[in-house]
């Protein structure tokens, strides 16, 4: 089977196709990134836009580098939620609309879920069950993934998300939007204990998150060390701060994986998402080896949206007989515990 996939639910807009047999034969990526940055943020009606320009255009490259028609396709899946409303809007009607011209089946895939099934794409991919670490700027969550669609939240952060405190706390810094790299190259340079964060939460019971403190901490940092005449602070103090401050949501989340990981016993874990790529982070969980823990990743390119998980997810939806309606239907807000 070969599926065309199609990624649209905030500013990335991604396009690929996966083949049953010969694999990821092609994937298309566009960031809309450098646009948002003059607004510090995503501007949702911009981000709209820009998918319709550049969806079909993209879909027509991926037919081109997979050098196949859309005669050869036998499936389409797109994002149906969760996401920005307009944005899910564009590519969910591109994608039930050509599934419809070319008759074949066409299936919503759930964002969270294609990340989530991510390092699939791998050489070397996860057997079912596994705990996953879904860390992005939109989610950070828990998952106790015991088979495809039998998911069980296990925590969620009940304020910020991980990705968000590192966008909102680069901010504090002077850096650019998106922040969270740039903060990451930041602590690169860093003194280790220049300033000591919050592990938040990690004293009570559960599995929650919450990084909004962690945040103020941060917000003070960089206040209490301000020049009092320019309200600047030197790019030491930055660095040490970032250090500080993606120390500690790295130990808050290892923390907390470790506790699930003994929750439910298992010996696998995922972690997907945006922040997944950063490096300090590979590098504290690559730790859990040492505790018999199998740790896997997508690849640094699948770890932010993209077309490749949407049509690995809907390629693994349709064997499940999943098939979506002609009417379109896209959700915001769609909890991975319901689909």
């Amino acid at each position: 089977m070969r599926v065309l996939g199609i990624e649209t639910s905030c500013d990335e807009t991604g396009v690929a196709i996966y083949d049953t047999e010969l694999g990821l034969m092609a994937h298309q990526l566009y960031s809309q990134a450098k646009m948002h940055a003059d607004y510090g943020g995503v501007v949702p009606e911009l981000a709209s836009r820009d998918h319709i320009k550049k969806t079909l255009p993209l879909i027509n490259a991926a037919l081109e580098e997979a050098k196949t028609a859309p005669e050869r396709i036998d499936a389409v899946a797109f994002t149906a939620g969760p996401g920005l409303m307009g944005a899910l809007l564009v590519g969910a009607t591109i994608g039930r609309t050509l599934a419809y011209a070319w008759q074949v089946p066409a299936v919503e895939v759930h964002h969270m879920e294609g990340h989530l099934l991510a390092p699939m794409l791998e050489p070397n991919p996860p057997e079912f069950p596994f705990v996953a670490l879904l860390v992005s700027g939109g989610h950070t969550q828990l998952i106790s993934v015991e088979g495809l669609g039998h998911y069980i939240l296990l925590g969620e952060s009940i304020d910020d998300a991980a990705g968000e405190a590192f966008d909102k706390t680069a901010k504090l810094l002077g850096l650019d939007y998106p922040g969270g790299p740039l903060l990451s190259k930041l602590a690169q340079s860093g003194t280790p204990n220049a300033f000591k964060f919050p592990r938040p939460m990690i004293d009570k019971p559960g599995l929650d998150f919450s990084f909004s403190g962690l945040k103020t901490a941060a917000a003070n940092a960089v206040k209490a060390n301000q020049n009092h005449l320019t309200q600047e602070i030197t790019d030491q103090i930055k660095s040490d701060i970032a250090f500080a401050f993606q120390e500690a949501v790295i130990d808050t989340l290892f923390i907390k994986c470790q506790r699930a990981l003994k929750q439910t016993g298992f010996k696998r874990l995922v972690i997907a998402g945006g922040v997944s790529a950063n490096n300090a982070l590979r590098k504290k969980f690559n730790g859990l080896l040492k505790q018999n823990i199998q740790v896997f990743y997508p690849r640094t390119e699948f770890c932010t949206d993209n077309g490749a998980m949407i049509a690995y997810a809907g390629w693994r939806r349709l064997t499940l007989g999943a098939r979506a309606p002609l009417a379109i239907k896209t959700r915001p807000r769609w909890p991975l515990t319901d689909i």
